[in-house]
């Protein structure tokens, strides 16, 4: 399922409010356990989100939110 830029569902909006909360890049596991979701729909839904320009994936591997992320949950 692709993602349209601009358009977040209910995962992305959790994805990137857990990913505020947690305020330092992380892993799919960290993500699910603090937004309460399957860390396999989170594995499955970062890819459309970074596409998308809402997160960046570190050197190390893990997950940060981007400034459009941080404006996109801030509309919601």
């Amino acid at each position: 399922m692709s993602q349209k830029a601009g358009k977040l569902d209910e995962t992305g909006v959790a994805i990137l409010k857990a990913l505020l909360e947690l305020g330092a890049p992380s892993t799919c596991k960290e993500i699910a356990n603090k937004a309460g979701l399957d860390v396999r729909k989170v594995v499955g839904k970062v890819r459309g989100l970074m596409n998308a320009g809402y997160i960046e994936r570190t050197a190390e591997g893990k997950y940060k939110i981007t400034e459009k992320g941080k404006q996109a949950v801030s509309a919601k």
